[in-house]
């Protein structure tokens, strides 16, 4: 039986969910349903070769037998949503991992996950590795080090902004540096994977992130550097960030969709 898919949020991210649907390769899936505000419904893009219903209401968005959620909404959506689909049993995709330092809403959320049998996910977003740094965990992880470099364009609406001159900046500048729980905390639109990678590995105060704005780069990029007794653990992504929201990458939507196929495809990777 096919899984039925909710999509929370049509900004930058879901808009390119909707997108790449079709091309996804998910045979099992069906995208039936996605949650707007109000103002938002005429943005939403139509499916290619398909459709689904758009609700602006939690209660009929649930109501279309959803089995599966994928947040694209950010941190307050997760907060205003989250417990009402766990509860309901439906498996919750949230790509705004920052979201979760927020101990209170992080215990809300998975105490409502186990009263009513529902899974909160947390998708690997525009990095790699944390399977990697997951398994050093058993092999006496002892140091991890996420450094995010953006853009200066990208760091606008942050504190950045009104710490350093971004449009003036001729060389690579460190705008933070500090633990996961304080870069999510500041940074939350930016530094969404600082927190994947600190469940991932050591946890939030004990992970160190660097962020950075690079005039030199195009795209954003993102590295993992973690230490073990006997292993290390190096990783470097890089790629394009997304034409609609330059703080965001453009996997990240792809991350959502490659979600979806490990936790459907008959062959999968976890």
């Amino acid at each position: 039986m096919n899984k039925r898919v909710g999509l929370i949020g049509c900004g930058a991210i879901g808009a390119a969910i909707i997108r790449q649907w079709p091309e996804a390769g998910l045979p099992d899936c069906e995208l039936a349903a996605v949650l707007v505000r109000p103002e938002r419904v005429l943005t939403v893009p139509p499916l290619p070769g398909g459709s689904f219903a758009v609700h602006t209401d939690i209660e009929a968005f649930l109501a279309s037998g959803l089995d599966i959620v994928l947040e694209a909404a950010g941190h307050a959506a997760v907060a205003q949503y989250g417990e009402r689909i766990l509860g309901s049993g439906i498996e919750f995709c949230v790509i705004s991992v920052g979201s979760l330092v927020d101990e209170a809403l992080r215990a809300r959320l998975l105490q409502a996950a186990e009263a009513g049998a529902g899974r909160l996910v947390v998708p690997v977003g525009a990095i790699a590795g944390l399977d990697g740094l997951a398994a050093l965990r058993y092999a006496g992880l002892h140091s991890v080090h996420y450094l995010s470099s953006k853009p200066p364009m990208a760091w606008m609406g942050t504190p950045a902004e009104s710490l350093f001159d971004l449009p003036a900046l001729t060389e690579r500048t460190v705008i933070f540096s500090g633990n996961a729980a304080d870069a999510a905390r500041l940074y939350p639109r930016n530094a969404n994977l600082a927190a994947a990678v600190a469940f991932a590995g050591l946890g939030l105060e004990r992970t160190q992130v660097t962020l950075a704005a690079d005039p030199a780069l195009r795209g954003n990029e993102g590295r993992i550097e973690a230490q073990a007794q006997g292993s290390r653990l190096s990783v470097v992504v890089s790629g394009n960030s997304d034409p609609a929201n330059p703080k965001t990458s453009q996997t990240a939507a792809m991350s959502l969709l490659a979600a979806l196929q490990r936790r459907t495809g008959v062959l999968t990777f976890t």
